[in-house]
This record gives C-alpha cells, sequence and structure tokens, in this order.
C-alpha cells in the first residue's frame, strides 16, 4: 500500500472512530432570570440561579442592581441601563434563552431598553417585585408605568402579589370577585395570562388566581407561614420560567413548578441548628410525596426510595419537623384534598380516586380522622 493511500485510509478510519465514538450530549435549556443580586441567596439571581439548575434548565442572568444590607437596612446599588442592556444582548445573540423571567429592574428607561432586547423571546413572565416581602416598596411610580407600558404588554404571565396589584390598578382587592376582576384587567393591558398571589381573603387560608383564555382559577393553601416565606414568589416564578422554557403550557408549568415549591421551598427546612444531612433527606421526601402522594401513601415506600429504613425516616422528620413520616404524608395529602374540595367540582369519590384511596369509604374515614368532619361535611 502506497503512503498516500495509507494516509487516506488513516482518514477514513479516524474519521469512522471519532463519528462512532463520540458521546451524545444532551442540550440544555437555557432560561434567562433579569433581576438584582441578593448576597445572602435567599431570593433575587442567586436563588434563581438555584432553582432554575435544580429543574434542569441552564441559568442564564442579568443583573440589574445589588442589595446591600449593612445592619442598618437594605441599600440597593443600580447598575447603569447600559451595563443591564449589554448583558441582556450579549445573552439574547449568543445563548438564545427559550424562556425570560423578568423580575426587579428600578428605573424606567432600562425597562423600556430591556423590554427591547428580550421581545424575541417566545416566553417571558414578567414578576416585577414591586415590594417586598415585607411591605417595602423597592421601585418608584414611574418605573410601575413603564411596566404597564412595556413589559405586560409582550408577557406570555404576568405573576404579581395581591398588594401590587392594587398599587398598579389603584383599587383595592378584599373578596375573590375583587382578585378576578383585576386579574381581567391586568389581561387586558396585554398579558396572555396573568397570576395573583398572596389573597388572604379568608382566615388561615392563602389565596391565588390563574387567569387567562377567558378562565379564571383560584387555588388555595393553608400553609401560610410557609408560602409568606422571603423569596417563595421568586422561586416559584423562576420555576414556571423554566418549565415554560422546557415546553409546558402555562397552566401545565405553573401546576409543575407549583410542586417543585411546594416541596422543596414552602416545606423546605432551613434551620442551621440542625443537620444538613437530615435537612436534605427531609426536603428529599417531601419532593418524592409531592410527586408519588396521589398513589403511594406509606412511610416504606418513601423510606425505600430515600434508600433508608423507616425507622431512621421517623428520626429525620422527629427531629426537623417534631412529626412522624405519616403524618407527614397525611398532613400533605389532606391540604391537597382540602383545595380540591375548596376549588373544584369533582365529587368525592372522585377526588378519593385522584389521591389514590381504594374506596371513598376509606378515604371519608382517614379526612374524619385528620380533620373531625367528614370530607361532605367540610364542604359545606
Amino acid at each position: 500500500m502506497t503512503k498516500e493511500k495509507r494516509k487516506k485510509s488513516w482518514d477514513i478510519w479516524s474519521c469512522h472512530i471519532f463519528c462512532v465514538t463520540l458521546p451524545n450530549v444532551n442540550i440544555i435549556t437555557p432560561i434567562l432570570t433579569i433581576s438584582g443580586s441578593d448576597g445572602i441567596g435567599s431570593s433575587g439571581i442567586q436563588a434563581d440561579i438555584k432553582t432554575i439548575t435544580s429543574l434542569g434548565g441552564d441559568a442564564m442572568t442579568v443583573i440589574t442592581c445589588m442589595a446591600l444590607n449593612d445592619g442598618k437596612g437594605m441599600k440597593w446599588h443600580r447598575l447603569h441601563k447600559d451595563v443591564i442592556v449589554d448583558q441582556a444582548r450579549t445573552i439574547m445573540d449568543t445563548m438564545h434563552p427559550k424562556a425570560a423571567k423578568i423580575g426587579l429592574i428600578q428605573n424606567p428607561e432600562t425597562i423600556k431598553a430591556i423590554r427591547d432586547e428580550v421581545i424575541g423571546c417566545k416566553r417571558i413572565v414578567c414578576a416585577p417585585g414591586i415590594f417586598s416581602s415585607d411591605g417595602s416598596q423597592l421601585i418608584d411610580n414611574e418605573s410601575i408605568h413603564a411596566i404597564i407600558t412595556h413589559l405586560i404588554p409582550e408577557s406570555t404571565l404576568l405573576m404579581l402579589r395581591c398588594n401590587e396589584a392594587e398599587k398598579m390598578l389603584g383599587k383595592k382587592i378584599s373578596s375573590d370577585d375583587e382578585m378576578e376582576k383585576a386579574a381581567r384587567e391586568l389581561h387586558s393591558l396585554g398579558a396572555e395570562w396573568v397570576m395573583l398571589r398572596g389573597g388572604h381573603l379568608v382566615e388561615s387560608r392563602l389565596t391565588a388566581l390563574l387567569y387567562g383564555e377567558g378562565k379564571a382559577h383560584f387555588f388555595t393553601s393553608y400553609n401560610i407561614e410557609g408560602w409568606k416565606r422571603h423569596g417563595v414568589g421568586s422561586a416559584l416564578a423562576a420555576a414556571i420560567t423554566t418549565r415554560l422554557g422546557m415546553g409546558d403550557d402555562v397552566p401545565t408549568a405553573i401546576n409543575n413548578a407549583h410542586k417543585y415549591v411546594h416541596s422543596r421551598v414552602v416545606y423546605a427546612v432551613s434551620d442551621a441548628k440542625q443537620s444538613l444531612r437530615a435537612t436534605d433527606i427531609y426536603n428529599e421526601m417531601m419532593s418524592l410525596v409531592a410527586a408519588h402522594y396521589q398513589k403511594e401513601h406509606s412511610v416504606a415506600f418513601y423510606a425505600d426510595k430515600l434508600n433508608i429504613t423507616t425507622r431512621y425516616l421517623s428520626k429525620v422528620t422527629d427531629n426537623t419537623v417534631g412529626k412522624s413520616p405519616k403524618q407527614v404524608i397525611s398532613d400533605y395529602i389532606i391540604n391537597e384534598a382540602k383545595m380540591l374540595l375548596d376549588n373544584s367540582r369533582l365529587t368525592i369519590q372522585e377526588i378519593s380516586d385522584k389521591l389514590g384511596f381504594s374506596s371513598q369509604t376509606i378515604f371519608s374515614k382517614f379526612f374524619k380522622e385528620q380533620e373531625k368532619l367528614t370530607p361532605t361535611e367540610y364542604r359545606r
């Protein structure tokens, strides 16, 4: 074989080897978050990165401002408009994110400029963060007007707390009916879907409303303290954005994001005095309960999934939340049952089936043991 033929043969063989052995590379979905930087990581860009990554997305960030806490209070350092716009332009031109969350932007000119940069993104979640969790107003009225003018018309989903909707619309929201009217009005500003959160309209419950395609759907949560935790709203918005980028429609994205936040944030434990291992096990258990509660109610199932004994799982939940694993699972199922009884037209039998009970009788017995009422009595 001549030198030229040997070279040609080697080229073909090496190309063949390269083509055969090249590993499959899964392309991670790029998700953009535009917001402020919170150094402690409980909200803002840092928290969004955690949420997006946990759900399997590739987090891209644009920092708009930095929160500085000197022990005397929170101070904000705003980045110049050109710096913010350059960040967004670079990411949009090079990474082409599948979805974008727009959070805290504290300047009306920057809001308009950001709109011009991200308008090419098909799925935009606008969660502007007008108020902090302690009720402090974070952006001025001119910026609120800029959000109404430039961001809402481009939004796939607009997410606001009720107090933010009140500020934006200049009217009080004190009933479910007023909540729905507010959502309709916000929808008329151009958003495809509107989600209002934090309606404390009934004692010991928090209400959320999703409005779109001419329909309104209410959600109720009994874990008020959990949903009022600092950073929960931001985590929910980031989770919804990630799921939208992965192809969910809006209602499905919200459902999937809610399950994630419910198990990993609302019911999560972050007490630094407890061991990280026990906390991780508890949080992972809640993720499993959120995924399997409709079919699996046994402690043994979850212990097996966690690769630990039921006895050790009991120790973990007792040390973490002061409850047995059985009660933790029961609490989750009861909250879901109440939500369905309050907000759906499903029959008791249909709810029983949906929650994984073998019969309506067993479901009713379980419900009465937990609530001292039958499902029928509770619904009246």
